[in-house]
């Protein structure tokens, strides 16, 4: 790949979102959430990070985030 190439995906991507599997993944979310939400009775929607193996999904307990925390030093201590 030429130099000139790299920096045409480099300003494409900037523009575009990222290619590759966290793109894939998104996709893939999209047309899980519409399947699911068109079968789904009534309750909260599915959003299409419901379905993306590896999104981090924000945490809504500070607490939460400090037990992990806790517990993976104490892992690596051992």
């Amino acid at each position: 790949m030429s130099s000139q190439e790299l920096s045409e995906w480099m300003a494409y991507e900037r523009v575009d979102g990222p290619v590759g599997p966290q793109r894939e993944d998104l996709r893939a979310g999209i047309i899980a959430a519409t399947v699911a939400n068109c079968h789904r009775s009534k309750g909260v929607a599915f959003k299409p990070t419901d379905f993306m193996p590896y999104y981090e999904r924000p945490r809504t307990d500070p607490d939460a985030g400090l037990a992990a925390l806790r517990a993976a030093i104490a892992r690596k201590a051992t």
